[in-house]
């Protein structure tokens, strides 16, 4: 097969494209918040341009690190060490909101759940690219696949973060199916999660208060549904053309979080219909160029890992523009690339500067 002289230059180009645009819309959406409580409208902007330059640092450098260099148990093995300690250590830290998903460090602080997913991925395509042979054995290889991310989810759950590991739960079972396993598993493991995700959403006030919610925002829109209803709202009015950058009101304190989980919305309340579907539209093209590098990708390993990083970076968008648009519960997780938040925006750059490394052997 010939070699590719270069990357994948689109992958590159529309994962910039997004990042400049998510830079844009933060600072739309953070600068009155920000003067407000920091007497600066650039105190998030700036903040999120530095992890930019440090992430595009990063996905420059992978870029040119040759993939297999993770193909190895001493890379794979210390990788799930480590982010399982950083999980456990952020308990140990002061909470946040009653919530232990930070560790910091003075003023740096990160969340270990992100570099959970990176972890997850490098381990399956090590891990599954020796097993397509055995994939029925549950024994063999369905359990020894799932236990780091089991492990990794029952975590972060307990931060508790249900967003982020769902999105390692789907992460898991479409490598694990691209690898061949019956989907009958998938079935049997359905069944044993839905007496914990019972206990979690019925059993848990909080979570319980936000799916009522969900089913009925209309009922208490001041209250219970005030994060839906107002979602909705500066969706609605966006219209077709938005009512132009910088000018939407559903920042000015009415939609919660407008820099971080609820970016969507003010995109669409900002750029409209057509400024919302050209970032779907990009994220579907960062979706196809990466899932024809697995499809091309001669080696199994790279497949896998090709694979396994697209797939969490539409599952991660998915979740999030699902939440802004009421099509499931509401529940924490950023847009990659474009919410707010220096760990993900870094860790996804990086994501990305190994996929663009792999790009560099398909047709």
């Amino acid at each position: 097969m010939a070699k590719r002289v270069g990357v994948d230059k689109w992958l590159y180009c529309a994962t910039l494209v997004l990042v400049v645009i998510g830079l844009a819309m933060v600072f739309s959406a953070s600068a009155v918040m920000a003067k407000a409580d920091y007497g600066t409208p650039y105190f998030f902007v700036v903040r999120q341009a530095i992890w930019a330059a440090v992430g595009l640092l990063a996905m420059t450098l992978l870029m040119q690190v040759n993939y297999r260099a993770y193909n190895r148990a001493s890379v794979v093995f210390p990788l799930v060490g480590i982010t399982v300690m950083l999980l456990l250590a952020a308990f140990l830290m002061r909470d946040s909101h009653n919530t232990h998903r930070w560790i910091r460090f003075g003023p740096l602080s990160f969340q270990p759940s992100e570099i959970a997913k990176p972890a997850l991925v490098v381990f399956l395509a090590w891990f599954l690219q020796d097993r397509m042979s055995s994939i029925e054995s549950v024994r063999q290889t369905i359990l020894p696949a799932a236990l780091p991310s089991l492990i990794f989810i029952a975590l972060i759950l307990k931060e508790p973060d249900l967003g982020t590991a769902l999105v390692c739960a789907g992460v898991t079972a479409l490598m694990l199916w691209l690898a061949g396993m019956n989907m009958k598993y998938l079935g049997y493991a359905a069944l044993a999660a839905a007496p914990v995700l019972y206990v979690m959403l019925f059993r848990v006030a909080w979570r319980r208060e936000r799916l009522l919610a969900f089913l009925d925002p209309e009922s208490d829109p001041l209250g219970k549904g005030y994060h839906i209803m107002q979602s909705l709202i500066a969706v609605g009015s966006g219209g077709v053309r938005g009512v132009g950058y910088m000018d939407g009101a559903a920042k000015l304190f009415y939609l919660p979080e407008p820099h971080t989980d609820y970016i969507f919305a003010n995109i669409a309340q900002e750029l409209g219909l057509i400024g919302s579907l050209i970032v779907v539209g990009l994220f579907v093209f960062i979706g196809w160029r990466g899932m024809r590098a697995a499809i091309l990708s001669q080696d199994l390993f790279a497949r896998f890992l090709a694979f396994g990083i697209t797939a969490t970076i539409l599952m991660q968008a998915f979740f999030n523009i699902s939440v802004v648009l009421a099509l499931v519960p509401t529940k924490g997780i950023t847009l990659p690339f474009v919410s707010y938040g220096g760990t993900s925006l870094f860790i996804m750059l990086a994501l990305v500067g190994v996929l663009l490394n792999i790009t560099k052997e398909v047709e």
